[in-house]
């Protein structure tokens, strides 16, 4: 009888198997060659190196007054900036100013609210996995140093980063860093602003001083005028092909 109940339990276990083999992120269950333009999109908005969230948008010092971009005195957004940036492989855009209705030209709410502010994509491009997922999706990709750790922030409204973007870089670089539990702050070697269909804010965290997986996670701080970006990255998950990429 114990016999004849195990080979009727074989059928659910196989096909428990088969759903969870289903559910495997591309990174983990596919070879290269098979990933499709929607495995790239994951790898590049939703897995271990990527993450598409909503920063804090903190006070303006002045209330009832616009405050200055970014370029000017790294004041924060504009009214007219806000919601502009609609996320997007390498942070394109929709072009053109946001109607009326509270829609950007693509179709999607702007939320039309002064005080609301935008979904940021934030990408570890020096790894592997997303490097080969934006060639898979046909995507600009930024120079990258191999010698550094780096992370590409994407969807920007162009009017918070206005001006010189050496300046830019040399002002932002102050306000970010790597935090690890029981380890001095990993602060960036350079940042740069850049111009990919859109603005790409890029920085660059030496690897002298190694991430390993012993550190278990990592967290991103930065501020960006008005935006305060706080983003944690399990360090345990960004493993492929055996080996931990940052």
């Amino acid at each position: 009888m114990k016999s004849v109940g195990i080979r009727c339990m074989l059928p659910v276990f196989l096909a428990l198997l088969v759903a969870a083999a289903d559910d495997d992120p591309p990174w983990r269950s596919k070879q290269i060659a098979e990933w499709s333009a929607e495995d790239a999109n994951q790898v590049l908005f939703d897995s271990p190196w990527a993450k598409t969230f909503t920063p804090v948008l903190t006070a303006g010092q002045e209330s009832g007054r616009k405050p200055p971009g970014i370029g000017r005195e790294l004041g924060g957004v504009g009214r007219d900036a806000i919601g502009l940036a609609v996320p997007g492989i390498a942070g394109r855009r929709a072009t053109g100013n946001a109607s009326q209705s509270g829609e950007s030209p693509a179709g999607q709410s702007t939320g039309n609210s002064s005080y609301e502010p935008p979904k940021l994509t934030l990408r570890w491009v020096s790894a592997m996995p997303v490097r080969t997922a934006e060639l898979k999706a046909h995507d600009n990709a930024p120079d990258v140093d191999e010698s550094h750790y780096a992370i590409a922030v994407y969807g920007i409204p162009d009017r918070m980063i206005e001006g010189d973007v050496q300046k830019l870089g040399d002002q932002l670089k102050n306000e970010a860093s790597l935090r690890r539990e029981g380890k001095k702050d990993l602060k960036p070697s350079s940042v740069r602003v850049l111009d990919m269909a859109g603005r790409v804010v890029l920085y660059s965290f030496p690897m002298s001083d190694e991430i390993t997986r012993a550190d278990h996670s990592v967290e991103f701080t930065a501020k960006i005028g008005r935006l305060d970006l706080d983003l944690s990255f399990f360090v345990d998950n960004m493993v492929w092909q055996g080996k931990l990429e940052l």
